[in-house]
């Protein structure tokens, strides 16, 4: 054993088998990490130039008060947003409050009564099918049912793909939006790349140009050379303690895409005649360039970690979505445990590697917007950060566990060793 692997063992009590099993992993995979450097690089150097074609400068970092009128630190982030993801004009505020905002205002501020959305990539987000009327529907309380915006969805061809064929049939004269999920959400699915978004923007294109291409890039950011914006896409939106967060940003949200669409969905953000000009930034914006700046390599560490996963765990001989060797299109990394113990198991050791709260002892419970009791392990600085170390898992069958995030490389790799030696030392998976 090295010195590290020495800490690991006799410091941090990790047991040699799940070193060992967690070592040969990452041997496995070492020929895909080239590749996931040279995107990290790319998208570093994509990110430095918009800052320098912008002359960023500290004064963006002071902010204002009031209203927030001509706050230049709010332009400027917005600016580089726009810049960064290939596109006409962005909203970046504190303000949103996290990414299931950030896509509800698209939809909210978008659509009109009598309209139709579809979704491309069968069923959305747990939290999404409230917004949308789908789930826990409760009438007055704003979704898009309420305000009479019908509702299709086209489910994924069997072998994970988008149903090209099926889009092409289910829009019809009332079709206004057309929306693809990028990552996994809670279902069993790789992320959606974007050649499959560039060639399923350009079907959409080809039946009615005049439609909204939105696509929630939750956890995709920076994980390929190039954003759905870039490939023919309307509108996008995320979370800033995701991905393009870099785990500085404290909050928000951003909104990125054409500007007669991006000025549509402002006045719904604040309210007609005022939309964009006010609206505080708080002092964020400091946080915010900083760790835009720096999540193509947080993004890196926290894919290179998720592969591993992947890989250990289909040593061990579980299911995994996606496979070690599969491109990968976000930070997720799926595994089918068999059971609602190793699901909680497994959250439970990647809580006890987290910087917080390590001495947490996890338990489900029925959260705000999620169908199922979830169980979620995320000991963060930012309080919900998925770029930060974190696993999550709806109690339902199959009873599978979601892993994504890391600042770093080694606290992702951190974080798969503490959750292979919980189910190790309670008994549910077999070492040598």
């Amino acid at each position: 054993m090295d010195l590290s692997e020495r800490f690991l063992n006799e410091k941090l009590g990790i047991d040699e088998k799940v070193i060992r099993l967690v070592n040969e992993a990452e041997e496995e995979v070492s020929d895909k990490f080239k590749e996931l450097d040279d995107i990290m690089a790319y998208n570093q150097y994509k990110v430095l130039k918009v800052f320098q074609d912008n002359h960023m400068a500290d004064l963006y970092f002071n902010w204002n008060t009031g209203y927030g009128y001509d706050d230049p630190g709010r332009d400027m982030i917005e600016k580089v947003y726009a810049g960064v993801f290939g596109t006409e004009k962005a909203l970046c505020r504190p303000t949103i409050v996290n990414g299931t905002h950030a896509l509800s205002l698209i939809l909210l501020g978008l659509l009109r009564p009598g309209d139709e959305l579809i979704y491309c990539t069968g069923t959305p987000y747990d939290t999404m099918k409230t917004v949308i009327g789908i789930s826990d529907y409760e009438e007055g309380n704003g979704s898009l049912k309420d305000y009479g915006v019908t509702y299709k969805q086209v489910d994924l061809l069997s072998d994970g793909r988008i149903d090209l064929e099926g889009v092409r049939n289910a829009i019809g004269p009332k079709t206004k939006m057309v929306t693809v999920q990028r990552s996994t959400g809670y279902g069993w699915t790789k992320a959606k790349t974007v050649e499959e978004i560039k060639e399923w923007a350009e079907l959409i294109d080809s039946i009615d140009p005049g439609l909204i291409k939105m696509v929630d890039n939750s956890y995709g950011e920076f994980a390929d050379y190039l954003e759905p914006t870039e490939v023919g896409c309307d509108i996008m939106a995320s979370s800033l303690i995701k991905n393009p967060g870099g785990g500085l940003a404290l909050t928000g949200g951003y909104i990125a895409g054409k500007a007669e669409l991006i000025d549509r969905i402002q006045y719904r953000m604040t309210c007609p005649g005022i939309g964009g000009e006010c609206g505080l930034t708080f002092g964020q914006t400091r946080s915010m360039f900083q760790g835009l700046f720096i999540g193509p390599r947080v993004v890196n560490g926290a894919i290179k970690g998720a592969t591993v996963l992947g890989r250990a765990f289909e040593k061990l001989g579980f299911e995994v979505c996606p496979g070690s060797k599969d491109k990968r299109s976000d930070i997720i990394q799926a595994v089918r445990l068999g059971s609602k113990d190793k699901v909680v198991a497994f959250c439970q050791g990647v809580q006890e590697a987290a910087p917080i709260d390590s001495h947490v002892t996890l338990e489900p419970w029925k959260m705000p917007g999620y169908e199922d009791e979830v169980v979620m392990a995320a000991g963060a600085f930012v309080q919900g950060s998925s770029i930060e170390l974190s696993a999550d898992a709806p109690i339902r069958e199959p009873y599978n566990v979601y892993f994504q995030g890391g600042i770093t490389y080694e606290h992702s790799k951190f974080g798969v060793l503490k959750a292979l030696d919980s189910l190790y030392k309670k008994g549910y998976i077999n070492l040598i």
